[in-house]
This record gives C-alpha cells, sequence and structure tokens, in this order.
C-alpha cells in the first residue's frame, strides 16, 4: 500500500505541468485580429468528432491558464482593454450564439443568427468581479449543452449549409464547429499572452 503511495506521489511531481512555460514575453507577436481572419472550408465533413473533441478541451485549457495566474494579472486591463478574465468571460458569453446557430442549421433558415459585433454582454457583464472559478463553470456548463445537442445529430446534418453574416460565405455545420474551435483559440491565446511575464 505505502508502495503504491509512493509511486503515485514520485508520478505527480514529475508530470509535465501543462502550465505556460515561464518565458519572457516575445515582442511584436500580437494575437491576430479575430475580424480580420479569413476562413476557408475545405476540410472533409467527417472531422466533425474531432472537433467536437477541442470544443470539449477548451474548459480545461482555460482552467490550467486561469490557475496559473494571479488575479492582478487576470484583472490587469492594458491600455483600456479586455482583461484575462475579461476574455475568459467572453468565451461562456458566446455559447447561446453557438447554440442557436445550430439550431438555424437544423431548421434550414437560409442565414445564421447575427452576432452582436460590439459585444455588449461581455462589455456589460463585470466579469473582473466574479471569481475566475464562476466564469469557468459557465463555460463548461454551457460547453457541454451545446455538445450535447450536437453529438445527437445525425451524422449526415454536419453538411448543411448556411450563409455566414458577417463572412458572407457559406458555413457547413462542421464549418461552425471549426469557427467555434478558432474562436475559443483566439480567446486563449489573447489570455495566455496577457499572463505572461
Amino acid at each position: 500500500m505505502k508502495e503504491t503511495e509512493d509511486r503515485e506521489q514520485q508520478a505527480e511531481r514529475t508530470a509535465p505541468s501543462l502550465r505556460p512555460p515561464q518565458q519572457p514575453r516575445v515582442p511584436g507577436r500580437p494575437v491576430p485580429a479575430w475580424f480580420e481572419r479569413k476562413f476557408a472550408f475545405t476540410f472533409p465533413v467527417e472531422q466533425y468528432p474531432n472537433l467536437c473533441v477541442r470544443l470539449l478541451g477548451a474548459p480545461v485549457r482555460l482552467e490550467e491558464l486561469l490557475h496559473s495566474a494571479s488575479a492582478s494579472a487576470l484583472t490587469a486591463k492594458p491600455e483600456g482593454k479586455w482583461s484575462a478574465q475579461e476574455h475568459a468571460g467572453h468565451l461562456p458569453d458566446m455559447e447561446p450564439l453557438w447554440l442557436a446557430r445550430v439550431e438555424d442549421f437544423l431548421s434550414g433558415s437560409g442565414t445564421l443568427t447575427v452576432a452582436d459585433l460590439a459585444n455588449r454582454k461581455t462589455h456589460e457583464a463585470g466579469h473582473n468581479d466574479h471569481p475566475p472559478a464562476e466564469i469557468l463553470a459557465a463555460f463548461r456548463a454551457a460547453r457541454l449543452r451545446l455538445l450535447d445537442r450536437v453529438e445527437a445529430l445525425d451524422p449526415a446534418r454536419f453538411s448543411a449549409s448556411l450563409l455566414h453574416p458577417r463572412l458572407q460565405q457559406p458555413m457547413r455545420l462542421v464549418d461552425h464547429l471549426y469557427f467555434i474551435a478558432e474562436h475559443d483559440d483566439h480567446h486563449l491565446a489573447h489570455i495566455f499572452e496577457l499572463i505572461r511575464p
């Protein structure tokens, strides 16, 4: 019994950390602006299981970032822009839109639900006043609702296509999942940059 406990403790001490490496900030490497991104949706529809796994992992990656930073690092607003914690809060803020767009694909509405490009919900939410654990719990719960809805669908549904209102290009349901995953990564990258020493 003691030998098993010793092995487990040794494994914990030697396990690689998923936390961001402590390294100096690289100047001149800003995260690209989201609204300037261009998308080419050319991958096969059969990629949807991979994308579901990516979406499932986003709350775990957010948790690693939030736990690795001090409260002051999370809530600092450089040049008046969003703090790391506001970027984190933006992720659950967007989940109702992502779910609404899944329903758009299922109803065949023609065009996807329009996003609030001013991000008023995030600006008005006061995410810096909430504990990071609360933001994380909200994101995890909302993401599981989205994945529960998507995973119940017939695989043929993932090739359904609608017009994305901002990009003005057709988007399949599988592309929508990719778009969400890229949006997650965009904000996780911002958080990573903001909390690095």
